[in-house]
């Protein structure tokens, strides 16, 4: 099979932007049976912009509960913590002196995070490298990822060119983007790309007080109750991620046809939400009353992880002229 590889970061509580524009990606590819699945949380990755370490505790373990409660099986995908390799961390050093200072500044999530007022620290430029080290280590054939993440798939794949041509090796991989174009950049409530940096999100396992909440402030225009209304509206596109086109077609004409305000199309997105996450809400109950199980399904995975990263690690180092891993030998 082939190897898709992906992580999210624990920086804050998960939400529909992370699930239609990755998670669920990770979903379909494990349950089409086409590929050997190894999905983490970028806890490292989370240390650019969290500085709280018992939210990012807190956040760590909820991923997981929300990987398992949505569908990753661990029984047929890999599911690790990205701090539980520290080999991780030794490949990004080693990428790190094969990649061109220009590159890193060129990243648009750079730049448009250092747009909106973001401090930056040295690890928000070398993030790609790191990245670029996740992806690298498990030889991914594919990465699922959404539509403002390419280009930091097209860094890691001039990266692994940069280091097989500079020592001469076939070491390197490199992956292809496994994209859902009519998905993979989920509006937020002020319908710019819903992030957590941007504090726009939904949350699907919030609970159902807060949940309204949120999809209560959904940021619409101040168009009278008995007037029609635009149906390419911010409520439209997302309630187009659960609803069938015939669903869709029916809230657009009444949109359209006038007396259908705004806040009755919320309450219809409101219920939506909560039927296509019903399932899953109810078992990430379950989940959450026995960690241990959850521990497990980390030490598992991480174990496996882990078994591979040393591997490539090593040949990683021999390429380099490293001689520290000759205890392999004695």
């Amino acid at each position: 099979m082939k190897r898709s590889l992906s992580g999210i970061q624990p920086s804050g509580i998960l939400h529909l932007g992370n699930y239609f524009g990755a998670m669920k990606q990770f979903i379909d590819a494990q349950n089409s049976g086409e590929y050997d699945g190894f999905y983490f949380i970028a806890d490292y990755h989370s240390l650019t912009s969290l500085t709280d370490p018992k939210a990012l505790k807190d956040n760590t373990y909820n991923i997981v509960l929300d990987y398992l409660a949505l569908g990753l099986d661990p029984n047929k995908s890999t599911i690790f913590l990205q701090s539980d390799i520290p080999e991780h961390v030794e490949l990004s050093w080693l990428l790190s002196n094969v990649t061109p200072v220009g590159l890193l500044e060129r990243g648009h999530s750079y730049k448009d995070k250092i747009a909106k007022g973001i401090f930056p620290n040295t690890g928000l430029l070398t993030y790609p490298v790191l990245m670029a080290a996740d992806i690298l280590m498990y030889d991914a054939d594919v990465v699922p990822v959404g539509k403002d993440q390419k280009q930091h798939l097209e860094m890691t794949r001039d990266i692994a060119m940069k280091f097989n041509q500079q020592y001469g090796v076939e070491l390197f991989k490199l992956p292809e983007p496994l994209t859902l174009d009519d998905s993979a950049v989920v509006p937020g409530v002020d319908a710019q790309k819903m992030s957590k940096s941007y504090g726009n999100t939904i949350n699907m396992f919030a609970s159902k007080k807060d949940l309204k909440k949120q999809i209560m402030s959904i940021v619409t225009d101040s168009t009278p109750l008995e007037e029609p209304k635009n149906p390419d509206n911010n409520i439209a596109k997302i309630y187009a991620l659960f609803a069938s086109i015939e669903k869709q077609n029916e809230m657009k004409e009444k949109f359209l046809a006038g007396n259908y305000g705004y806040g009755h199309a919320k309450t219809e997105l409101l219920n939506a939400v909560l039927e296509y996450f019903g399932e899953a809400r109810e078992k990430r109950e379950k989940l959450a009353q026995d960690m241990n199980y959850v521990h497990d399904v980390l030490f598992e995975g991480g174990k496996k992880a882990r078994a591979i990263a040393q591997d490539k690690i090593m040949r990683a180092k021999e390429a380099v002229g490293i001689v520290g891993n000759m205890y392999k030998y004695y």
